[in-house]
């Protein structure tokens, strides 16, 4: 749990916290905006032409200099998510563009709301149709959810007793779909902590310390694909991932046993490489080897 968080920005990857209330995801997923790397020139002028059009920006600022933290409520409509209206105008998952959309309490969401993310996550944009005209938004963001493993909470905890069904924990995790689920790459359980080890534990690492590791990764990235190539590894695409990525024998064999006892499809598949290659540059590795695999693997195996 916390290493994911870490991993996510520093890759452009999307993350579901998974645990019992009060284990922490809410704090982790909004400390990544003290983590994330500051915006490019060209990202700020994207952003605020963003929320110019959809009139959020602030007043009396010219230029954005900050990357967006949105954080709708779960009672959120369809068009204030998505975007729309007679006039289409940019909904949160735009007003995120460049930045992080955190949906807390995920499943709690608008079942169809979420299914229309879909398009977004994978094509990083967001078309909105109308009869007189049809806009095209940019909407490329990290998205970081966060669930509990079931409608009260508890499911698990062995202090505290679940009082769910079986029926209502499935209803409850079948929110998610599947081609949602698959294109989350990061999905790890967050433990709740005792008492003691809050009070009588020793201080963390510091976000400035976590924000320097980030900011390499993304910087060894730049390099790597240029002006005019992906921003993060997330972006690869097709032929690209393996490319970049260049699994090696091993790696191409712990990866085809995972596919087959894991059920991944092609693009998780994909999604792994993906998050291998963000773990090994996180190492400052030249090539991903089996244990960054490995890692990337383990973000997926949590039901």
């Amino acid at each position: 749990a916390r290493r994911a968080p870490e991993a996510a920005p520093a890759g452009g990857h999307n993350l579901l916290l998974k645990g019992p209330p009060g284990a922490g995801k809410t704090m982790m997923a909004r400390r990544l905006g003290s983590i994330l790397p500051p915006l490019t020139f060209d990202e700020a002028l994207e952003c605020t032409a963003i929320h110019s059009v959809a009139g959020t920006l602030p007043p009396g600022v010219g230029l954005l200099s900050e990357r967006p933290f949105r954080a709708p409520h779960h009672t959120v409509s369809n068009v204030a998510l998505v975007g729309g209206g007679t006039v289409p105008r940019p909904g949160e998952i735009s007003l995120a563009h460049n930045g992080v959309l955190f949906l807390d309490e995920m499943p709690e969401f608008d079942r169809r709301a979420l299914e229309v993310l879909r398009q977004p996550l994978e094509e990083g944009r967001v078309t909105i149709a109308r009869a007189a005209r049809t806009a095209v938004f940019p909407a490329r963001f990290v998205l970081v959810a966060a669930m509990n493993p079931c409608p009260c909470g508890f499911f698990g905890d062995e202090h505290r007793g679940c009082r769910c069904t079986p029926t209502q924990i499935a209803k409850y995790r079948g929110k998610l779909s599947g081609p949602l689920r698959d294109r989350i790459d990061l999905i790890v359980d967050v433990p709740a902590l005792p008492v003691s080890a809050i009070a009588d534990g020793e201080p963390g690492e510091p976000s400035v310390v976590v924000r320097e590791r980030v900011l390499a990764a993304r910087t060894v990235q730049q390099r790597r694909y240029g002006p005019a190539g992906a921003r993060t590894n997330a972006d690869l695409r097709g032929s690209a991932v393996a490319a970049i990525c260049r699994p090696d024998a091993d790696c191409r064999t712990l990866l085809s046993r995972a596919a087959t006892r894991m059920g991944l499809t092609a693009r998780g598949y994909d999604r792994v490489l993906k998050v291998a290659r963000t773990v090994a540059d996180l190492a400052g590795a030249r090539d991903v080897t089996t244990e960054h695999v490995a890692e990337a693997l383990q973000y997926r195996l949590v039901e």
